[in-house]
């Protein structure tokens, strides 16, 4: 048997990998990204191509990856070389990704600092008697009567033209302390720094132990969100204006459907929220056991996160709809997407109403557990696969905590470059860039290449019905080959027919080397798969198919699932490597030859 130092671990119940996968699944999209979408292209006729692409796209992709992890037990790297070798390069591909993704936490930072803030009254973004307010600041209480552009109030009700609300000013003076651009890098922001400092701290002590601490952490950081969203919910539906929010974000709006952009962000959408091609499903799966049912776990997983993203959007417009009723002006002018929703619409909307620091104080706790679970699974994944790449070494006490203490302290130093007053520009580069959805986009297109042709679908169906006892749903099979592979084809070449170089908060472009930066950090990721398939292809001989298929004894040898009946005993049980080896070596070895 193998030795102590070697085993895998496995969640200790099976509600830590509920609540940890949910944790994963539910993240700031559907808080910040998902409303304003549903919104911005077509109010309830979004749902249709959303709805569309969760069935053919989401699903079957969030599926496919759980059954991986689940069926071969390992990473996202080495169980490319159980299914498919050749295809290993989509692992490290997601290790890129995933490198790229760490820089997401100094959105954790900013949330911690809001919310640190949240404890002072007035709340300091409801007022201009800030050392950061310049001007032109126009407070909450004088805001009424005016229209709001994106956190610029614009109105008669002074001999300026120009004024800025208190609470853009919060977010770009007081928070970012933002420069002229990216080339202007500009000082540390101290206060952002240290909040930087303790989410990765954070984010350590959640996944040190592994699935052993992760397990016990889930329990309040994917419970909690769903409490903090629903006295949101119910907080915001009892305000004045609310269902006028309501309105705006559901009206139907049919002739969007006839627009190209809106189906790919509804195709971006369902990828960013379910989190497919981030390696986070097939780690999360691979701790589970072999006979879990993996198949009723990931339906229930996928229609919890699509109805979150739903139920999100009462939550938010509802107290959209109350602003704009406060001010006195129609709900676009205070809508906004990304950080804008999260740090200056929303902050707003609450700072309007009756006890602000209570309501204020829950939304952005409920922003930083979002995030915290999203951020430690992408952590895991990074420090999993290291782990099984190498398990000899790094199964060894201690050597996990050492090898995430050096991780988070390298990924520290590093990102002190995001708490800058330039910061916030490298963050919108790496963004829009280095995590996209276009490479998103080709990982999950080699995926299903891989396991529904070369490895074969009708296989990984079989897989499912020997580790669950039930056979998927036709639809999957024909999804891992056929529609899904497709729609992830056309959606990255559309990708590329709409590109447009990313611009500045400001509308200001950026210099050209920031530009060159941006596109080697996107070809950094997807340029590892067709690197280790020619690599792999001209090292190794044999014809490409058998290339790109596992040797047949590797094949007996980690199949998790076989029970055979031991003729000692005439008891089930699973045999360890040796007896294997004993028992199908000599026979394929002759057929081998």
């Amino acid at each position: 048997m193998e030795s102590k130092s070697r085993k895998r671990e496995q969640w200790s119940r099976k509600r830590e990998y509920i609540l940890a996968a949910a944790g994963n699944v539910v993240g700031l999209g559907n808080v910040w990204r998902f409303p304003y979408l549903c919104y911005k292209n077509g109010g309830g006729v979004f749902l249709l191509p959303y709805c569309i692409f969760a069935v053919l796209l989401g699903m079957p992709l969030f599926l496919l990856e759980t059954v991986i992890g689940q069926y071969t037990q390992e990473g996202a790297i080495t169980c490319w070389t159980k299914l498919c070798p050749l295809a290993k390069g989509t692992g490290y591909a997601i290790m890129v990704i995933q490198l790229y993704s760490r820089f997401y936490i100094i959105i954790l930072a900013w949330a911690l600092l809001y919310l640190i803030n949240c404890f002072r009254d007035p709340l300091p973004w409801a007022t201009c008697n800030n050392p950061w307010n310049t001007d032109l600041c126009v407070d909450l209480t004088s805001a009424n009567n005016t229209e709001v552009h994106g956190g610029n109030l614009t109105g008669n009700w002074t001999s300026r033209n120009i004024t800025k609300s208190s609470v853009s000013e919060f977010w770009e003076r007081g928070v970012l302390s933002m420069s002229g651009g990216i080339e202007d890098v500009g000082s540390v922001k101290w206060e952002l720094l240290l909040c930087l400092l303790a989410c990765w701290v954070a984010c350590y002590f959640c996944v040190w132990k592994g699935v052993h601490s992760t397990g016990k952490v889930v329990y309040f950081t994917a419970v909690f969100p769903y409490v903090t969203l629903a006295i949101l919910l119910v907080r915001g539906l009892t305000l004045p204006g609310a269902w006028q929010g309501v309105v705006y974000y559901l009206y139907p709006d049919p002739s969007r459907l006839a627009d190209l952009q809106v189906w790919m962000e509804a195709a971006a959408q369902v990828l960013f929220s379910y989190g497919v091609a981030s390696g986070t499903i097939i780690t999360l799966g691979s701790y589970n056991k072999v006979k879990n049912n993996c198949y009723r776990d990931s339906l229930w997983l996928c229609m919890l996160n699509s109805s979150t993203s739903f139920v999100a959007g009462f939550a938010v417009f509802s107290a959209l709809g109350y602003m704009a009723h406060k001010q006195e002006v129609p709900i676009n002018m205070v809508v906004e997407s990304g950080p804008g929703l999260a740090f200056i619409a929303y902050p707003q909307a609450v700072a309007m109403m009756p006890l602000p620091q209570l309501w204020a104080a829950c939304f952005f706790v409920m922003l930083i557990l979002l995030g915290l679970d999203t951020l430690f699974a992408g952590l895991e994944t990074i420090t999993s696969s290291v782990i099984d790449m190498f398990p000899e070494q790094m199964r060894k006490p201690w050597r996990r905590e050492i090898f995430l203490m050096f991780f988070c302290s390298a990924g520290f130093i590093i990102q002190i470059s995001l708490t800058t007053q330039g910061g916030v520009y490298l963050f919108q580069l790496i963004d829009y860039y280095a995590a996209n959805g276009a490479c998103i986009l080709f990982v999950s297109f080699v995926q299903c290449m891989a396991v529904g042709w070369a490895f074969g679908a009708e296989q990984m169906c079989d897989a499912v019905k020997e580790m669950t006892g039930q056979r998927p749903s036709i639809i999957f099979h024909l999804c891992w080959r056929y529609f899904t592979p497709l729609i992830c084809m056309v959606c990255f070449i559309c990708s590329f027919l709409d590109y447009q170089p990313l611009k500045s908060s400001g509308g200001h472009a950026y210099p050209d080397w920031a530009y060159y930066l941006g596109w080697c950090m996107a070809l950094s990721s997807v340029i590892a798969v067709p690197i280790w398939a020619i690599y792999k292809i001209f090292l190794t001989q044999g014809t490409l198919r058998q290339v790109a298929l596992p040797h047949p004894r590797l094949t007996v040898l980690w199949h998790p699932v076989k029970d055979l009946v031991s003729p000692k005993t005439n008891k089930e049980h699973l045999l360890d490597e040796t007896e294997l080896i004993n028992m199908t070596a000599p026979v394929l070895d002759k057929l081998l030859t």
